[in-house]
């Protein structure tokens, strides 16, 4: 009787589990995380990106003008249409795409704007090319349709989407694992000068600037940046506005004195203001002209180089010189062994980049390339005497066509490859495998041991199992199947929840 209560029980458990099993596959998507990038990036990166290069202002402009801007306002994408031959406009599915061999895409549109001497000359509406559109995002025709309805459009039911049609070919765009950017990082060094070095990759938009801390044997701190090369960095904060050796002293710990600390403020105690930290920095890294023009030069690369993710204007300055106090904080832990060392294959240490922030990039890229082209036609017919219309020189296929080419070849921005591959369709399971690979942009010819093995935290993350043999083992894995990834929060929600909790911002 005890044997026949346990099996009911035992049944009961599987047919409850099999009914969740059964509703989280209705309502979820195996790659529902690329599906969100993707779906991000059309609402709300896209206006970002147009955001940085707003203002576009020429040259070489009519002698007449005293001020000529173009500048650029909205931008939205539609859902894929096709123009035919005879002019006329439908929207296009995507069994109509692999048919007739042409990429599923759909139009981007942006307002447009000239000013002359700050008044406007002329507003209007321009298509600046076109965008492939992943499959079952909300932004396709398949989104939210039934199985029945999926069928009668041609499509397999069962297809998860989350991949694009480009020239009739489904390529799938792969996930790059790569370490976290705005993170402080101290580690070991087996060889070079320093037995410890930070550090830190500061990236914002299209810069991406690696920053490295070191402490000599003369015990003096050097940050490197850019064509900063180890500039004591006590120098540095006091060319940010902290001038004060106790200032500075409180903002690396408000609890301990580290001697550490003060060797350096005594080696540099003779630099009492900002023009002349400004100078001893200009003068180390090669700058050779006017004190004024030196300073001038040297704040300007303060100001977009270092830590720009920061901030990139005057008043980021202290907050630039803070944080850089405490990377002097945690420098000074980690080498006197009260904190262990960072390691970097601790997936908390690394970020994924999916679909749509790769998108991002190729898009931030080519939108550079889009306004060097109306610039340069702009200055062509300026040069003649003529004052174009804006709307004339813009070339809406430069962009289509470098998307499509970065796509359908898989090279992309920063020169990685195989970014974007053929989809594999010789089973169901090698399908879903393909749509959630994941590469290391480490070289597969280099040993990094450390980076191939399997860490303790990829556990319910990636797939400890499927990985290819040979020199790509541990560089080419896949997410676990039910891995969900989240994405980036906006910086003002945490910034809010920060201040509720009663922490203050830095004055």
């Amino acid at each position: 009787m005890l044997e026949k209560f346990l099996f009911t029980e035992v049944l009961s458990v599987l047919n409850q589990g099999s009914i969740l099993i059964k509703k989280y596959f209705e309502e979820e998507s195996f790659i529902r995380s690329d599906i969100e990038s993707f779906n991000n990036f059309i609402e709300k990166q896209l206006q970002v990106i147009v955001e940085e290069n707003k203002e576009i202002i020429p040259t070489i402009i009519p002698h007449n003008i005293d001020d000529f801007k173009i500048r650029l306002d909205k931008i939205w994408v539609e859902k894929p249409t096709i123009i035919e031959a005879d002019g006329s406009k439908r929207a296009i599915y995507p069994i109509e795409a692999r048919l007739r061999k042409i990429t599923y895409a759909a139009p981007c549109f942006i307002e447009v704007s000239a000013h002359i001497n700050d008044v406007q000359r002329e507003s209007f509406t321009t298509p600046i090319g076109n965008i492939p559109v992943m499959l079952k995002s909300n932004f396709c025709h398949l989104n939210n349709l039934s199985k029945d309805e999926l069928t009668e459009k041609g499509e397999d039911p069962n297809d998860p989407g989350g991949y694009f049609i480009i020239n009739g070919t489904e390529k799938v765009l792969i996930d790059i694992e790569d370490l976290a950017s705005n993170r402080f990082m101290v580690e070991k060094m087996s060889t070079g000068v320093s037995a410890f070095s930070g550090k830190l990759f500061s990236e914002i938009g299209s810069f991406k600037i690696p920053h490295t801390i070191e402490r000599m044997k003369d015990g003096i701190f050097y940050l490197t940046f850019t064509r900063v090369k180890r500039i004591p960095l006590i120098v540095i904060i006091k060319a940010l506005g902290v001038l004060k050796d106790e200032e500075i002293m409180k903002s690396v710990s408000s609890e301990k004195q580290f001697d550490e600390v003060l060797i350096n403020l005594y080696e540099f105690v003779e630099i009492k203001n900002q023009e002349e930290a400004i100078d001893y920095i200009a003068k180390r890294i090669g700058i050779t002209q006017t004190k004024e023009i030196r300073v001038e030069r040297m704040y300007e690369i303060l100001d977009r180089y270092l830590l720009p993710h920061l901030g990139s204007n005057k008043e980021d300055r202290v907050t630039k010189a803070y944080n850089l106090c405490k990377y002097i904080k945690k420098y000074i832990r980690v080498e006197t062994g009260s904190v262990n060392t960072d390691d970097k294959d601790h997936y908390a240490n690394k970020r994924l980049k999916l679909a749509g922030e790769l998108l991002g990039d190729l898009f931030r890229v080519n939108l550079k390339v889009l306004i060097q082209d109306l610039l340069y036609n702009f200055q062509r017919i300026v040069k003649r005497g003529k004052f174009p219309s804006i709307k004339v020189i813009i070339r809406d296929k430069l962009l289509t066509q470098r998307i499509y080419s970065s796509m359908a070849t898989g090279n992309w921005v920063g020169g990685r490859k195989g970014i974007s591959q053929r989809i594999q369709r010789l089973n169901f399971l090698e399908t879903l495998s393909h749509l959630q690979r994941v590469v290391s942009p480490l070289s597969a010819s280099q040993e990094n041991f450390d980076a191939r093995e399997l860490h303790c935290t990829h556990l319910g993350r990636l797939c400890p199992i499927e990985t290819p043999e040979g020199t790509n083992i541990g560089l080419r894995k896949n997410l676990a199947l039910l891995t969900s990834i989240s994405s980036t929060v906006d910086e003002e929600e945490a910034t809010k929840a920060l201040k509720n909790l009663g922490m203050k911002p830095i004055q």
